[in-house]
Parts: C-alpha cells; sequence; structure tokens
C-alpha cells in the first residue's frame, strides 16, 4: 500500500512535469521568430526599455568611461567606475536576467570602496550589448565573456555575479579560467542547486509579453520576497526587457559538482536563505562539499534580490574575503 502511495505521489509529479513541459513548449513555439540571435521585438518597444535604462542607469555613479567591445559573438557594452579602494585587480559585475548594469545601483557606492568596478550588460539580454551571431552552448557563453575580458587593460578580474550572472561566471570559471583571479557568486541559479519546479511553473505567465504588466510585476515581485515593484525604475527596465526582447540563448546546463571541485581559484557563495530559485540548505551543502578554496555564507531571511537587500553587507563580506586571498 505504502508502495502504492508513492508510486502515485510520482505519476502525479511526472504529470505535472509533463504539463510544465508542454507549456514551456507551447510558449516558445507561440513566441518564435526566424531570427537566430536575441532582439527586440518592436521598435515601440525598444525605445520603451531604452527610456527605462536611462532613467534606472541615473542612480548609479558616474562611470568614468563606456566601452563597447567586439567579441565573435556581438558587442559587449561594459562601464568602468574608478573605486577608492586599494585592491589592485578590479571587479567585474555580472547581472541577473533582464537586468544589465543598473541592477547594481544600491551595491555600487559600498563596492567602489573596494577597488575598481566594471559593471557588463550580458549579451543576449535586454541591455546594451548586441548580440549578432547564434549563442549556442555554454563554450560559447564562456567563450564571448573571456574575449570581452581580454580586451581589457588588466590582466585579471574578480569575477562578481548574480542570479544568472552567477551561472556566467560559474561557467567561465570552469571553461575559460586564465583571466580569473576569484569569483563571488551572489544566488546564483544552475550552479550549487536546482530551480525549483513551481519557480519554473511561476515564471511560464510571466515570460509571455502580451499578457499584463501586473503578471510579470508580480513574479518579480515574488522573487524579491513580496517588495512592490511599481514606480521602481530597476523593476520597470526589468519588466520592460522582459515584454520586449526575445531571447535566443540556450538553456543553462547546471554546474556539475566534479566541475566545482576542479576550480582552483578562491569562490564566495552568498546564498539567500528565502530564495526562490533553489533551495538554500541544499545549495550551501552543495558548495561547502565542492569548493575546495570556497567561503560559503548564508543570508538568513533575505530573498533573490539579496543584492538590493544587503549591499552594504555583501561589500563587507567580499572585502573581507579578498583580504584573505589577496592576489
Amino acid at each position: 500500500m505504502e508502495h502504492h502511495r508513492r508510486l502515485n505521489r510520482r505519476q502525479r509529479w511526472l504529470v505535472v512535469l509533463a504539463v510544465v513541459v508542454l507549456a514551456a513548449g507551447a510558449v516558445a513555439f507561440a513566441m518564435r521568430t526566424p531570427s537566430p540571435v536575441g532582439h527586440w521585438t518592436s521598435a515601440e518597444g525598444h525605445d520603451e526599455f531604452l527610456d527605462a535604462y536611462t532613467e534606472a542607469f541615473g542612480d548609479l555613479p558616474q562611470p568614468e568611461e563606456t566601452l563597447d567591445v567586439r567579441t565573435d559573438f556581438g558587442i559587449v557594452r561594459l562601464y568602468r567606475f574608478a573605486g577608492s579602494g586599494d585592491a589592485a585587480i578590479p571587479l567585474v559585475l555580472l547581472p541577473g536576467r533582464a537586468s544589465a548594469s543598473p541592477v547594481w545601483a544600491d551595491n555600487l557606492p559600498s563596492l567602489l570602496e573596494v577597488g575598481d568596478v566594471y559593471t557588463l550588460d550580458l549579451l543576449g539580454e535586454p541591455g546594451m550589448s548586441v548580440q549578432e551571431h547564434p549563442i549556442e552552448d555554454d563554450e560559447d557563453q564562456a567563450l564571448w565573456l573571456h574575449q570581452a575580458l581580454q580586451a581589457l587593460p588588466e590582466e585579471r578580474f574578480h569575477l562578481v555575479g548574480l542570479s544568472i550572472g552567477g551561472w556566467t561566471a560559474a561557467n567561465l570559471a570552469v571553461r575559460q579560467p586564465d583571466l580569473v583571479a576569484t569569483v563571488t557568486l551572489i544566488d546564483p541559479v544552475f550552479v550549487f542547486a536546482d530551480m525549483p519546479l513551481w519557480t519554473i511553473i511561476r515564471s511560464i505567465p510571466a515570460s509571455l509579453p502580451w499578457l499584463p504588466k501586473s503578471w510579470r510585476d508580480g513574479f518579480n515581485s515574488w522573487t524579491a520576497g513580496g517588495a512592490p515593484v511599481e514606480d521602481v525604475p530597476v523593476a520597470d527596465m526589468i519588466e520592460a526587457g522582459m515584454q520586449h526582447y526575445q531571447l535566443r540563448l540556450p538553456q543553462p546546463t547546471r554546474i556539475d559538482e566534479e566541475q566545482l571541485e576542479a576550480l582552483d581559484m578562491p569562490v564566495l557563495a552568498v546564498i539567500a536563505g528565502a530564495s526562490v530559485m533553489h533551495d538554500a540548505d541544499a545549495a550551501v551543502a552543495t558548495a561547502e562539499r565542492t569548493l575546495r578554496e570556497g567561503t560559503v555564507l548564508l543570508y538568513e531571511g533575505a530573498s533573490h534580490a539579496v543584492n538590493g537587500e544587503r549591499p552594504d553587507e555583501i561589500a563587507a563580506d567580499l572585502a573581507a574575503f579578498l583580504a584573505e586571498h589577496p592576489q
């Protein structure tokens, strides 16, 4: 009888998973276009995003330099900010999905006390970077970022990645580590734990551009622990990107434990205790088990929007981490 109940539960989950897969397939079919690269779905939508990006960018310090770096896959936009700290190696900040450089507005004041900072708009995502050729797999994701960093005058970098930017940083460290001094992963996805099924289900309606803005705002608020997102410049930018930009990127492959164990540079993992993007306890356990030079911090009560909730704490922990691992 117990076996029968377990089987029924398993069958129910398989049915749910099948529904999710079918729904995701339907979304992909409905949103298909002939373009092999990420693109804006209309000129009006692009203008709406640019207005939101410009307003959100106004909350950042004035950059010392704006750089557009050509790679094999397109042009990558970076901003350089001059810091007051004494770190010899600059930080490179990689944002989350659809958020681009302005997502770091709350973090830059304290991070600039650590040292010089570059922010970067991910290639193939809404932002000022322009994808020109298909990005087909994880190797391509590592290659374009490696080429962008190669074009900068410094020889090594401290990577700091948020959410999908955390995966992007870890993916580079695994595949093209030459320029990477250290890696800081802020509640990364697809690195230390899988994404929960319920989060995948919740994300599907938010990915449909013709549904009301309130649906996307609701999803973004949910990932941020219920924080209001209406009339918040960064949130407006993210929503505009979700609505008007068509991604053409491969699904990231989960970084496996053997790859994590092989990393030979120091890694700081900041896990948000109330994140909906993974099981926080499982993520902490994986990080502690696999990272050879790992510092693993659990921020109790923090949501996936932990970078905006705990900016000074993150900067202080990062500064302490870099002091323990001088390069």
